[in-house]
């Protein structure tokens, strides 16, 4: 797949998951199955899109947390308590973290943004 394209299905998916959360607090995240559902839904696109990428542009980022995207990418598949607490640090962590660095390597680096871009 093309760079920009796995960038901005992680942009859409990560803007997709605050949008969803936008003002839940956990409680209000652990009652909501449809909500819940889909922020796992779009935190596993991007847990996806992230672990894609190749190598040099993963170094490229390095600032993103490789390292806590895989081990969610792992906690995804289970159920219950340990797979909501993992879609809550990503709701409350994770994501905004990525999202803010992806920002900041589109305004540094903008021809990795562009569909033009092999």
């Amino acid at each position: 797949m093309i760079l920009s394209a796995l960038l901005a299905n992680i942009v859409d998916a990560g803007t997709g998951v605050l949008t969803l959360a936008e003002d839940m607090d956990l409680a209000e995240f652990l009652r909501s199955r449809l909500a819940r559902a889909e922020i796992g839904h779009l935190v596993a696109v991007m847990a996806e899109n992230l672990a894609d990428l190749p190598d040099a542009r993963r170094q490229q980022f390095a600032e993103i947390d490789w390292a806590a995207w895989a081990a969610l990418r792992g906690q995804l598949g289970k159920s219950g308590a340990p797979r909501d607490e993992a879609l809550w640090f990503a709701i409350r962590a994770l994501i905004p973290a990525t999202l803010m660095w992806l920002r900041v390597y589109r305004e540094s680096t903008p021809y990795l943004f562009d569909p033009a871009t092999p």
